[in-house]
């Protein structure tokens, strides 16, 4: 029996065409409604970037306040910030070592040891929260932390405050560029927030190879990146800082805390802010930007070594046991990840 005759075909066919033009019309409009907005940093894409990539590069240079960032630079080096004057935020944050200091747990004020590895300033206004477990919503906000801390800088607001009146030079600088405020908490981490954010390092090689330069990186850099991919590693470490935009919990496939043993409570990662049992053992995803630069590695620095900390990372979070010829060619990409600063290599 025949369901259609032929003068029906031609009317079905012209009604299905039509149909399917009006849900493609339908569905670009939608995808386009509900695209994200767009960081004010990734207006800056080139052009002839590898648009598959889900690394993109830091752009050259971003637009800030000159003199919001050479007062900020000279508060970031300032230790009459500390209760003791002996600690800044350079003494942890050191910029000649990759924003880090090297050490498994830095020391604050009166030789006290911290109980978390000190992450690197470099590129940290381009994540998207602050501390390990993302206590701190922006740089502005995560001032407080080192500054309060007992064990870090150990002080007070007023007291810093009070000390910085008495210097003539930063009297002026914060009524020239503060002029309502003066010297004040506010206008002391706009300034050093300010400088933080100065801190990007663009141009690594890597950046280089994104904005289509297929000779910046070599064919071992070029393996490594793809068992980066391969292995999984890039689901946790994308976008422009390579990291610093999402959590995850530590021991995915399998129970780090257990094998290392010794179980503190900054290991309990953002259940420390949150309460929540879900987000135990849960920190903020590290930017692998310069990596190469700031071992030791992970939250407790227990990974001395970019190779072990990539063992460490392929155990527990992918499940699987990463040779070490593949070790080597990740370890050897990770390198293309370092950039410059002020225009020269870190």
């Amino acid at each position: 029996m025949k369901i259609f005759n032929h003068k029906v075909l031609p009317l079905v066919g012209a009604t299905f065409i039509a149909a399917l033009l009006v849900f493609m019309i339908w569905t670009f409009s939608i995808s386009n409604f509900f695209a994200p907005e767009k960081s004010p940093l990734l207006a800056s894409k080139p052009k002839n970037e590898i648009s598959s990539e889900s690394i993109t590069p830091i752009p050259l240079s971003i637009s800030l306040d000159p003199a919001k960032v050479a007062l900020g630079e000279r508060l970031f080096h300032e230790p009459r910030l500390s209760k003791t004057n002996t600690i800044a935020c350079a003494n942890c944050h050191v910029l000649t070592l990759g924003g880090t200091d090297g050490k498994p747990r830095s020391f604050g004020i009166n030789g006290q040891q911290g109980v978390i590895n000190a992450p690197t300033v470099f590129n940290s206004g381009l994540n998207f929260r602050q501390f390990w477990d993302g206590r701190a919503a922006t740089l502005e906000d995560q001032i407080d932390g080192p500054l309060t801390n007992p064990i870090e800088m150990g002080t007070s607001w007023p007291e810093s405050i009070e000390k910085l009146k008495q210097d003539q030079e930063y009297k002026l600088a914060f009524e020239r560029i503060y002029r309502k405020e003066g010297i004040s908490p506010n206008s002391i981490r706009d300034a050093i927030a300010t400088f933080e954010r100065s801190l990007i390092t663009p141009n690594g090689r890597f950046d280089k190879y994104l904005r289509g330069d297929t000779n910046a990186i070599t064919a071992d850099e070029k393996a490594g990146y793809r068992l980066f991919k391969d292995y999984g590693c890039a689901s946790c470490h994308q976008g422009m800082n390579v990291g610093g935009n999402m959590y995850e919990k530590i021991g995915v496939m399998a129970d780090y805390f257990k094998d290392r043993g010794g179980i503190v409570s900054a290991d309990l990662g953002r259940f420390n802010v949150t309460g929540d049992t879900e987000h135990k053992h849960e920190f903020k995803v590290p930017s692998l930007r310069n990596v190469a630069l700031t071992a030791p590695y992970l939250h407790d620095g227990s990974a001395a070594t970019l190779e072990h900390a990539i063992l460490i990372m392929g155990r527990y979070q992918l499940g699987v046991e990463i040779p070490v010829d593949d070790t080597r060619l990740i370890a050897r990409f990770l390198e293309t990840l370092n950039g410059e600063y002020h225009g020269r290599p870190l």
